[in-house]
């Protein structure tokens, strides 16, 4: 049976979370396995899903929304199989069901499970969202949103409306690159390391260091406009998706 974000929890009672496993890169370079053409590729997100949100993001920012087609499902996992318990994403089954969500367009899925059964038949890992699907080759180009932002950024410039903007530049990356893994750490996936803990002290240290970045955030943008500097970045995009979501608790 595939897993779930609630499976990853060592024997301390703290949330490890598993690395993605679909890790292809599209190309520019019209030779590659997965070239970035118009119209070939089709991302799907789930408002609710921060990891989501920063891809989504990216596409409406860079102005690729015409080039790369996208489908939010439901925001609130629900069962992917009759003939298991596994909980997951999934579509909804008209356009009138659940405000946002869409029906799959493309393979005419129940759930973002049967995407990944689809494209590796007898998959047994987690079923999560971002999906970057290749439509002419019906697989997973990628599931991991920090390699699918960097694609968004610089591979589909040529079909960009705002290919101009680079969020990841070259003056600034290596600050960008220290940014996102204590942003990464302490808040991006400290929340899931608070919220899925099954132990106390695992969840009590995972909070301390959520509102230490979170302190450690105030202090800098405190004294400038964005996390990195004067320049908006790819860091403040990751940082955002996450922050955003403390307003919509409270």
């Amino acid at each position: 049976m595939a897993r779930s974000g609630l499976d990853e929890t060592s024997a301390s009672g703290a949330f490890v979370k598993t690395a993605s496993t679909f890790r292809n890169f599209i190309s520019r370079d019209p030779n590659s396995q997965f070239p970035a053409e118009f119209g070939r590729y089709h991302l799907y997100v789930s408002y609710a899903c921060p990891w989501a949100s920063r891809c989504l993001s990216y596409l409406m920012i860079k102005g690729l929304d015409k080039a790369i087609s996208f489908t939010p499902v439901k925001p609130k996992w629900d069962r992917t199989r009759e003939t298991d318990e596994h909980m997951g994403w999934v579509f909804p089954s008209s356009e009138t069901e659940e405000p946002g969500a869409k029906p799959d367009p493309l393979n005419g899925a129940k759930s973002i499970r049967d995407l990944y059964d689809i494209a590796s038949p007898n998959y047994t890992g987690k079923c999560t969202v971002p999906v970057l699907w290749d439509k002419k080759l019906k697989t997973i180009v990628s599931n991991e949103s920090g390699e699918i932002i960097r694609m968004l950024n610089t591979e589909f410039n040529a079909m960009a409306e705002n290919a101009a903007l680079d969020l990841y530049p070259p003056h600034l990356q290596a600050k960008i690159d220290e940014t996102n893994e204590w942003v990464y750490h302490a808040i991006n996936n400290g929340v899931y390391r608070a919220g899925f803990a099954r132990k106390q002290e695992p969840y009590e240290e995972a909070l301390k260091e959520v509102f230490e970045g979170l302190e450690k955030c105030e202090e800098i943008l405190g004294k400038q406009r964005y996390i990195c500097g004067n320049t908006l970045t790819e860091a403040d995009i990751r940082l955002f998706v996450s922050l955003i979501r403390f307003d919509e608790v409270i």
